[in-house]
């Protein structure tokens, strides 16, 4: 009842997971899209439901890297099919499944030197992964060099997921770059979408460890009042372009990180519009509260608090921490996925 509930409120449910059982379990519950990245996929290659997938794909794949884009691939268009229907009923407002590009671009060790270099692979690899696809949504990060990439993946027609969004100096730069991609399009603005994964709970670790001056009615809160800021910014953006889909805000990191807190915390808080990406977890206990939700994103904690975050909390600083954590969480479940890739390459190898 729960999840139905929620998403009665105006939000649409997304699963942050490509697990085909998870994803044809949450279909059943109401989900209507879904995302993807290295922590996904190795967790559903380690479980050994894709073996077989694997062994076939082994001997066109070589290498441990393009095996595992390959694999990649394969899961994602397989999510993509679930979630199809939806996107041909709402002609493509909804029904997305969101394939990251290569996180390895964002190492320091790794990548690139130059951020010109490294925005110019960004739009090769959008344009590779997105190609024949409808429902596949190419997920950028908000760094230097994804954000310098948004604007030519746009104008190439790309549907896009720009990630990794902590502050409104991110969020804005996405939204112009990949609004000035739009308006280039060949095909125009009919078939245009792009969401911007706004990232929650992960904002509230981060008060709690840096800004601890915070009262008990900010700390906590700041996660919920950023999100709600910059859907409202959204909101009034693309108000007054009348374009046929949706630009929405989605938001992420919605499981809860404190044990004290209430599995839905950020669920609720959130609940009545745009896009909410939820754990496997997070959606199981939402569904298990069988609780009614109303419509609180466009409902703001009292002017005190307000005054309070915006006085305490140092955006830049904020946004420099985790974007620096995020890369790095970005970067290392890659490289433990193909790791596990090459142990699993040896394994099915011998069994043949």
């Amino acid at each position: 009842m729960s999840l139905k509930s929620l998403i009665a409120t105006g939000t649409k449910l997304w699963l942050d997971s490509i697990e085909p059982d998870l994803v044809r379990r949450n279909r059943a519950l109401g989900a209507t899209g879904a995302t993807s990245n290295p922590i996904i996929i190795s967790d559903i290659l380690k479980s050994g439901s894709q073996d077989d997938a694997m062994t076939s794909l082994m001997d066109r794949n070589p290498d441990d890297e393009s095996l595992a884009w390959a694999m990649t691939d394969k899961l994602v268009s397989d999510a993509m099919s679930v979630f199809r229907p939806v996107w041909d009923q709402t002609r493509g407002n909804d029904g997305y499944v969101s394939f990251e590009l290569d996180p390895l671009l964002e190492d320091i060790q790794l990548a690139p030197k130059s951020i010109a270099e490294r925005t110019r692979r960004y739009v090769e690899l959008g344009k590779k992964w997105a190609k024949g696809h409808k429902n596949r949504m190419i997920k950028v990060p908000a760094t230097a060099a994804g954000l310098d990439a948004l604007e030519e993946l746009a104008a190439a027609d790309i549907t896009l997921n720009v990630t990794l969004i902590f502050s409104e100096r991110q969020y804005k730069i996405a939204r112009d770059n990949v609004w000035r991609g739009a308006q280039r399009r060949k095909t125009g603005l009919a078939g245009f979408k792009s969401v911007y994964s706004i990232f929650v709970s992960r904002v509230d670790v981060y008060t709690e460890k840096n800004v601890p001056t915070l009262s008990s009615g900010a700390q906590g809160q700041v996660g919920i009042v950023n999100a709600k800021r910059l859907w409202q910014l959204n909101q009034q953006f693309w108000n007054d372009k009348h374009l046929p889909l949706q630009q929405e805000i989605i938001f992420a990191s919605t499981g809860t990180k404190k044990p004290s807190d209430p599995a839905d915390k950020y669920v609720e808080a959130l609940a009545g519009s745009d896009i909410q990406t939820n754990p496997p977890a997070t959606n199981d206990a939402v569904e298990k509260l069988n609780k009614t939700y109303s419509r609180r994103v466009d409902q703001m904690p009292a002017k005190a608090v307000l005054d309070e975050i915006t006085a305490k909390v140092d955006q830049q600083k904020m946004e420099d921490t985790l974007m620096a954590e995020g890369a790095a969480k970005f970067a290392d479940p890659f490289k433990a996925l193909l790791k596990q890739i090459k142990e699993k390459r040896s394994l099915l190898a011998a069994a043949k």
